[in-house]
């Protein structure tokens, strides 16, 4: 007997370099679940489309690889959009399938049916359905090379189940051909000129994005910064995915602030500015036609996504190619250049690493401060996990009123690459992308830290976590209210949340138990009430081998947004 298109999908993607497929069936996906009882990757079972998208996008993020889900028709696929949407906004590879119906009595309007191509399309690279089990082949080698392809992003494949059950010709071989590569420089003159406006520069200021640089990217930003004297300042906390410059650096500066009448008044001492692999800007609230970015200051844009330079504001030099490659060449070329004042230079560097050293004092300080409080602070919640950290810990941050991205402020991670923080802000994606990461990174540590209201939309992932034994530590911050929804409605000016009354954003009565949730679904639970129990739980977790979630109780506060 043939190979049917379902065993040729698996055979396909499995020459691709695929190892997991995440999903959760229904009957128009059976044919693919049939294929996976003898397949070479392993199935991951999720029991909600949130998680399971939010695991792909996990652990797609932390390999760099193809992540791969499949979902259920059309129901299934739109449990799934709100994760779609962060992979989208996040630019992560992914190959979204779902099953479809039969197409010999689609014109029948069966049950289920929908033309998901057009759902998916706003929100991936490329969004198609295979006709016939003739062009699987090739609409895969498409789907699997665009995903990849810079700048990433997902795509969609819906599977008529006539191709998934219809046998595939015996003579075509079921390879993945291997992406182009695309190490892609803009001419030596452009980037020389780059170099020029930065080594000109009095006061430069070098802003990064969530874009992944690699390591050659990551080691010029550093010389960049130390050459120039100039800080490093990621985007701001709601567009704020990953990192890529060591948080325990001397001149690495924090993230930019939320609104933008501030984002300006902190750029604007810098005459120079180089932005790498940062959307220019992505804003979350309206606060005026202010723009973020002062009109006296030259911008150096540096960006694989040709759309981007000039979209928003215009770049005295734009950049387009492999960024961190770019970044290479570039920290060469200042390198080979004299300085025109090194003694500025050097006072510059100086004043900003003790003005950084002075910021992340304060902050540990004011921390430290409420040590003793019941029920907990936030703050302390976050000094005390701080402590505790391994330097090769991957966090995933999903809790907006607790987190504010504390440990890179702070300078507690010392590995950039293992901060995973939420792009699009469809809730529920923090359990399962931390499942997914502990995956791509098996000998690594993996805390999620989650707020109550997030980690309802995905608790199911727990599930997965427990039934396939992934050790990740999940630590909820209970504080009982969609904090940071009322912490946006008093900067909307809303009279009623000005007076303190909200309506729909508190979680009790009655209050949810997180660890009576979490042992319902497998994973040992407990919650703890100070500091030296939280700290002694995630020690023992981290260092386990197997998966547990911790609650704390904590005490409704309202999200920093200066």
């Amino acid at each position: 007997m043939g190979r049917t298109g379902a065993a040729f999908l698996l055979e396909f993607l499995h020459s691709a370099g695929v190892r997991y497929l995440f999903g959760n069936p229904g009957t128009t996906e059976l044919p693919i679940n049939e294929a996976l009882v003898n397949a070479p990757i392993k199935y991951i079972l999720g029991l909600h489309e949130i998680p399971v998208m939010a695991m792909a996008d996990g652990f797609a993020q932390a390999s760099g690889q193809l992540g791969v889900v499949n979902v259920h028709i059309s129901c299934g696929l739109g449990n799934a959009m709100g994760m779609l949407y962060n992979a989208y906004r996040a630019g992560t590879p992914l190959l979204v399938t779902a099953g479809q119906q039969d197409q010999r009595f689609i014109h029948k309007d069966p049950i289920l049916w929908g033309d998901m191509v057009a759902v998916t399309r706003p929100w991936t690279k490329w969004s198609g359905e295979v006709r016939s089990v003739r062009q699987l082949p090739q609409v895969l080698q498409r789907a699997v090379q665009i995903a990849l392809t810079p700048p990433t992003g997902p795509v969609f494949l819906s599977l008529p189940l006539d191709v998934q059950v219809d046998l595939i010709p015996e003579d075509v071989p079921a390879r993945c051909a291997a992406p182009p590569r695309r190490a892609v420089l803009p001419e030596e003159t452009a980037i020389r000129e780059a170099a020029l406006v930065l080594l000109r520069s009095h006061s430069p200021c070098i802003v990064l994005g969530s874009k992944a640089i690699g390591d050659e990217g990551v080691s010029a930003v550093q010389q960049l910064a130390e050459t120039l004297g100039a800080p490093v300042f990621h985007e701001p906390y709601y567009c704020h995915g990953r990192c890529h410059f060591p948080p325990i650096h001397p001149l690495s500066a924090g993230l930019l602030p939320f609104w933008a009448p501030d984002i300006r008044t902190r750029l604007a001492p810098f005459d120079v500015i180089l932005a790498a692999g940062v959307k220019l800007f992505e804003e979350y609230l309206y606060h005026g036609d202010v723009s973020p970015i002062p009109e006296s200051a030259k911008l150096v844009h540096i960006e694989d996504d040709p759309a981007e330079v000039n979209k928003n504001y215009p770049a005295t030099v734009g950049l387009v190619g492999d960024i961190g490659k770019i970044l290479g060449r570039l920290a060469a070329l200042v390198a080979q250049e004299e300085l025109p004042d090194p003694d500025r230079v050097r006072r510059r560097r100086e004043e900003w690493q003790t003005s950084i050293a002075a910021a992340r004092a304060k902050m540990r300080a004011e921390a430290s401060s409420q040590f003793g409080s019941r029920p907990l602070r936030a703050l302390a919640v976050l000094e005390t996990l701080a402590r505790v950290l391994p330097r090769n810990v991957a966090v995933v941050e999903e809790a907006p009123t607790t987190s504010g991205s504390y440990f890179e402020r702070v300078g507690a991670l010392a590995n950039p690459e293992g901060f995973f923080a939420q792009k699009g802000w469809a809730l529920g994606w923090g359990v399962g992308c931390a499942i997914g990461v502990r995956l791509a990174w098996p000998d690594r540590p993996v805390l999620a830290l989650l707020g109550d209201g997030a980690a309802l939309y995905g608790i199911q992932g727990l599930w997965t976590a427990a039934h396939y034994r992934i050790p990740v530590t999940f630590v909820v911050a209970n504080n009982r209210q969609y904090g940071i929804l009322k912490s946006c409605a008093r900067v909307l000016g809303l009279p009623h949340a000005l007076a303190g009354q909200f309506c729909g954003l508190d979680l009790e009565p009655p209050s949810i138990d997180f660890v009576e949730l979490a042992r319902a679904l497998g994973v040992e639970a407990h919650r703890v009430d100070s500091e030296e129990e939280l700290a002694e739980e995630v020690r023992k977790s981290l260092a386990g081998d197997s998966p547990a979630l911790i609650e704390v109780p904590v005490a409704p506060s309202v999200l920093d947004t200066g």
